[in-house]
C-alpha cells in the first residue's frame, strides 16, 4: 500500500513539481491527482484517497495498462477519451508508481525540465 507520504516523496522528487494535497502539477499542468468518485448518481463526486488518477501519453497507453493489470489499473466513463488511468494505491508498488509518475511528469514537463531530469 502506497502511503500519502510515499506518494508525495515520489512525485516531489521530480523537478519543478508543485502540489496541493494529493494533486501534483508541473507548470500549472496536472499530472496526478486524487480520483473524485461518483458514489451516488446525481450527487457531486467525492475524493477517493485510495485511487490516484495519473496522466498517460495517450488512450492506447491507458488501455494497455488496464489490459495488462486490471487489478491495479482501471478507468470509468468520465475518463473516456482522456489520457489518464486510475491506479489503486493498495495494489501498485513503489517502483511501478515511480515509473508511472515519471512518465506522467514527462507528458507535462518543459524541454528544460526534461533535460534536467535526464541529466540526473
Amino acid at each position: 500500500m502506497i502511503t500519502e507520504d510515499e506518494l508525495a516523496r515520489i512525485a516531489l522528487a521530480l523537478p519543478g513539481v508543485a502540489h496541493e494535497g494529493r494533486a501534483f502539477a508541473i507548470g500549472g499542468k496536472g499530472f496526478a491527482w486524487t480520483w473524485n468518485e461518483r458514489v451516488t448518481p446525481g450527487k457531486p463526486r467525492v475524493p477517493n484517497p485510495d485511487v490516484l488518477a495519473v496522466r498517460v501519453a495517450n488512450e492506447q497507453e491507458k488501455q494497455e495498462l488496464i489490459a495488462a493489470d486490471p487489478a491495479t489499473f482501471f478507468t470509468e466513463p468520465h475518463y473516456n477519451g482522456f489520457p489518464a488511468v486510475l491506479v489503486r494505491l493498495a495494489v501498485v508498488d513503489a517502483a511501478e508508481l515511480t515509473e508511472l509518475l515519471t512518465d506522467a511528469w514527462r507528458t507535462r514537463a518543459s524541454k528544460t525540465l526534461l533535460k534536467e531530469l535526464d541529466a540526473r
